[in-house]
């Protein structure tokens, strides 16, 4: 732990006081749920090749895409649970403070943690959808063996309901984001480093409307020299526990 007790007081209070907080989280919030993220030292990205989350290759070669999706995900998402920065949000969504979490991640975590109004950029591993007939199982209700998994309604091979490389940000997840990020007053960034677009892009416009940024990373990202008015720095949960106290 890096960030002073001064800082995490400030923080507090700017939350108390924020009229439309919203949080946007990254990978990071989740690694001490045991979910390693993709960039970085032993992150996913280090161990496996992108391309097999490419949605040309899971077109061509589903069973192959599917082996890699079932070991890089699944193995590590079904066994995971929240930890205390997913429940601090929860908490103060609960509390009235917190209007919506803007989420890159998949792993479901922010639901589960009991967050109500989640925006998934990216979309959700625990739910699959069929690639021609569009019907979404969730993935608890699925059976993954043999691989790939198929439609009970067309036999169509399933995807896992997130976004590939080369598909688009779903529509609604794209619109509403934008939506809640233009009327914070105040943008609380964790786990994240602004690398991935166009989700990276998000809290520039919070920050040309004249939002405050919080930002809880265990390291500087491209936005704390950029847009960050605070650094809390130190992994998502410990500031998370720090901050809990001043906040309720």
């Amino acid at each position: 732990m890096v960030c002073s007790e001064q800082d995490i007081i400030k923080a507090a209070g700017w939350i108390v006081n924020a009229k439309h907080l919203v949080a946007f989280t990254g990978a990071g919030i989740s690694v001490e749920s045991g979910i390693p993220p993709f960039r970085g030292d032993g992150g996913i990205w280090s161990k496996h090749d992108p391309s097999i989350l490419d949605i040309d290759y899971f077109c061509k070669h589903p069973s192959e895409s599917w082996e890699a999706i079932v070991e890089i995900f699944y193995h590590y998402i079904l066994d995971a649970s929240p930890n205390p920065a997913h429940y601090l949000l929860a908490r103060m969504e609960s509390e009235g403070m917190l209007k919506a979490v803007i989420t890159q991640n998949i792993d479901n975590m922010h639901s589960e943690a009991g967050n109500r109004e989640v925006i998934e950029y990216h979309g959700n591993s625990k739910w699959l959808r069929c690639s021609h007939c569009g019907e979404r199982y969730e993935l608890s209700k699925i059976s993954l063996e043999p691989l790939p998994p198929r439609c009970s309604s067309d036999q169509e091979v399933l995807k896992p309901d997130f976004v590939f490389f080369g598909e688009g940000i779903p529509p609604d997840a794209a619109s509403r984001s934008v939506e809640e990020i233009s009327r914070a007053d105040l943008l609380l960034i964790i786990g994240t480093t602004g690398e991935v677009m166009p989700a990276g892009m998000l809290p520039s416009i919070a920050r040309s409307n004249g939002a405050r940024v919080i930002e809880i990373n265990p390291s500087r990202s491209l936005f704390t020299d950029s847009m960050t008015d605070l650094f809390l720095q130190g992994p998502a949960g410990e500031v998370s526990n720090l901050m809990d106290s001043y906040l309720f």
